[in-house]
């Protein structure tokens, strides 16, 4: 009815009640608001735990994320690098990416730990390496239209940007569901695979 999308309004919830330059409870705060207000695609905490331990088990020092949308798993994926870490972001729609870079400054993170990028992931994965001066990335967060995954794969593969033993961590493979994706990661004899059962995020 305002006109107001429901990201800018979780954006205005987390300004009057999030602690400035705390991530943990910037995240915290992002919770209540889709626990208690309104629904918002984030990977939610549950699975975050998930995330968070797979990043701290494998330690990255340059991280990809496919899918921005408001910023919740670039904030969850930034506090958990290592001092020097990078984290590059991409997002296609530019009012979600405008919702993210004020998130992601709101936790504490500057452009020199968080890159985010706006464009069609198809666009921007063949410029990452001289555009961004991402050469190989260690971690790579999938999180965004799931039939573009598969895609999305094999862009990076076919463009050498997957560092030895990189870890490829996809969200909803099996709903919505991604089962090109899943059926290439698990056949093409390139990737040790294991999925990890969660509930929808709230």
């Amino acid at each position: 009815l305002t006109g107001v999308p429901r990201e800018h309004r979780a954006y205005q919830y987390l300004l009057a009640h999030a602690i400035p330059g705390d991530s943990h409870h910037v995240l915290q705060t992002f919770d209540r608001w889709c626990y208690h207000c309104e629904h918002l695609s984030c990977v939610g905490p549950v699975k975050g735990r998930i995330v968070e331990r797979l990043l701290a088990e494998r330690a990255p020092l340059r991280v990809l994320e496919l899918g921005t949308y408001c910023g919740y798993a670039t904030v969850l994926l930034a506090q958990g690098l290592l001092p020097g870490a990078r984290l590059y972001t991409v997002e296609v729609n530019p009012q979600h990416a405008a919702v993210a870079e004020k998130v992601v400054r709101l936790a504490g993170f500057d452009e020199q730990m968080v890159e985010l990028i706006v464009g069609p992931s198809e666009e921007v994965i063949p410029q990452l390496r001289e555009k961004h001066g991402l050469l190989k990335a260690d971690f790579i967060f999938m999180d965004h239209w799931k039939r573009c995954y598969l895609r999305d794969l094999q862009l990076l593969e076919s463009h050498q940007l997957l560092a030895k033993g990189a870890t490829i961590l996809a969200d909803n493979v099996l709903f919505p569901g991604a089962p090109h994706f899943l059926q290439y990661a698990k056949t093409c004899g390139r990737y040790r695979c294991k999925v990890h059962r969660a509930s929808l995020e709230y």
